[in-house]
């Protein structure tokens, strides 16, 4: 992996082409490969080398922060970006559906209040039900109280907040609305935490 990023980063280089952010995402979660810590420390020590203006990203679903060496890598990037779509234990069952059996918000949380303001907090706000009759709308005051309350204990660097963006295999979802976004966007800035919002 270090040689391929390294061979891209030369590239980059030679086309003075300067990125400004290299980010670990996918469809996979990237805090599970073996060696992540490895693969973290080989990327700003490239960085560094070739393009020391980059920020380096990690979307993460937040399932194996709670490993020390997983936490010591996050703690190490600069934007530590971290998933909470909810504290609610029935719908995340439900719709996020964690393969861990661990799985626990509360301790979810706990571990990202461990990293002490260095996370910003992702979360995606939806509405519509699932094939199955699920309701799976996230934007009611139900679920943004609570998740309001979680965000404040936590008190990341910053939140990102959207919504689906893209076709889904269930047509029946629904975005949150624009209104709904900003309003939820204003009581995060409210409690002294930046806050975007992605429609």
């Amino acid at each position: 992996m270090a040689k391929a990023l390294e061979a891209k980063l030369k590239e980059l280089k030679t086309q003075d082409i300067h990125p400004d952010v290299l980010t670990f995402a996918g469809n996979g979660e990237p805090t599970s490969h073996p060696d992540f810590a490895g693969v973290i420390d080989d990327t700003i020590r490239l960085r560094n080398e070739y393009c020391p203006q980059a920020k380096i990203s990690v979307l993460s679903n937040s399932t194996f922060i709670h490993r020390p060496k997983i936490h010591e890598a996050l703690s190490k990037v600069d934007n530590n970006i971290l998933k909470l779509d909810t504290i609610n234990a029935d719908y995340i069952n439900k719709v996020d559906r964690p393969t861990q059996p661990s799985y626990d918000v509360n301790r979810i949380i706990a571990d990202i209040k461990s990293f002490n303001g260095q996370a910003i907090i992702q979360t995606m706000f939806m509405k519509g039900e699932t094939e199955d009759g699920t309701n799976i709308d996230n934007t009611g005051e139900e679920f943004v109280k609570p998740w309001l309350d979680a965000v404040k204990e936590i008190a990341p660097r910053e939140v990102m907040i959207y919504t689906i963006d893209r076709d889904t295999p269930d047509h029946s979802l629904q975005k949150a609305t624009h209104e709904e976004l900003d309003a939820i966007r204003d009581r995060v800035i409210a409690l002294g935490i930046p806050c975007t919002a992605s429609y």
